[in-house]
């Protein structure tokens, strides 16, 4: 008999304020929620750890160079990482403007991912996957760093991020997500053969992740990962954070029994990157 193909619901940002950290821990506990990847530069990160490592879910290391905050290794270990002030660049598109200029050492690169993973599992955290904050590991140089650690630390599963959209910006995803999807399998590694979350992140309330569930149902894959953002409403540490995400909503979503009969109707199965069959404690997927 088949297996009904899997579905990872994976929160990301384990770690950025205590209100994420309560959010997603609810949504493992509530909702449809399998999954999370940690922020191991994030400041709630070491006092939400603990938490985690009791939760049940799966965990990775959300791989950070870009964002708010700094990063665990100084100026003078990663120099081409940051800028005069230590603080690295704001976003994808400063960290890709330098790194086509030839800006950014993957050394820098390596020791700093290098770092946050080692972080993590100081912390006690088991970790079954690998992907990057802002879906860094797009770019093949960032993937090329990503996908050497994986396979030096024995983490089995990388996430494969792609895009629905329309447009340039969906096209150049959609390239960049095929040539990762090839190299991640010819190193040996795995990853969810199709994604949902990067178009309207943030913003996926209940009509937009049944939708999304839906429509990575129609396309009939072995294994997809939704990318999601749940939060508490009560977080004044996230105001720092100027992105404009509905975490509230996200987490409301997460929780609908209109989202799990979703899953349900699509055919999938709830699981953690560890059920695609290489991570560590692999084993089978709950029913939804």
């Amino acid at each position: 008999m088949t297996a009904a193909p899997l579905l990872v619901v994976n929160g990301d940002d384990y770690g950025l304020t205590p209100g994420v950290c309560e959010g997603i821990l609810r949504a493992g506990e509530d909702g449809v929620l399998t999954s999370t990847s940690v922020l191991a530069v994030a400041p709630a990160f070491a006092a939400g750890a603990p938490r985690l490592r009791d939760s049940g879910l799966g965990v990775g290391c959300h791989l950070a160079l870009v964002g708010e905050d700094p990063l665990l290794l100084g100026a003078a270990e990663v120099p081409t990482l940051v800028d005069r002030t230590g603080r690295p660049a704001a976003s994808w598109r400063s960290f890709l403007g330098r790194a086509l200029r030839g800006r950014v050492d993957p050394d820098d690169v390596r020791r700093e991912f290098g770092a946050q993973i080692e972080a993590c599992r100081l912390a006690g955290l088991e970790l079954d996957h690998l992907d990057t904050h802002q879906h860094l590991h797009l770019w093949p140089s960032v993937a090329r760093v990503v996908i050497d650690l994986a396979v030096q630390e024995g983490i089995g599963a990388l996430r494969v991020p792609t895009a629905a959209s329309r447009g340039p910006k969906g096209r150049g995803v959609r390239a960049f997500a095929a040539r990762l999807h090839d190299r991640v399998a010819s190193a040996g590694l795995v990853g969810p053969s199709e994604f949902a979350g990067l178009d309207g992140a943030g913003h996926l309330g209940t009509a937009g992740m049944v939708a999304a569930v839906e429509r990575l149902g129609a396309l009939a894959p072995d294994s997809a990962e939704l990318g999601v953002h749940p939060g508490t409403a009560d977080d004044p540490d996230r105001a720092r954070y100027r992105w404009g995400y509905k975490w509230p909503g996200e987490l409301t979503a997460l929780c609908d029994p209109a989202l799990r009969s979703a899953v349900g109707r699509a055919g999938f199965r709830l699981g953690t990157f560890s059920d695609l069959g290489t991570g560590p404690g692999a084993g089978p997927a709950d029913a939804v």
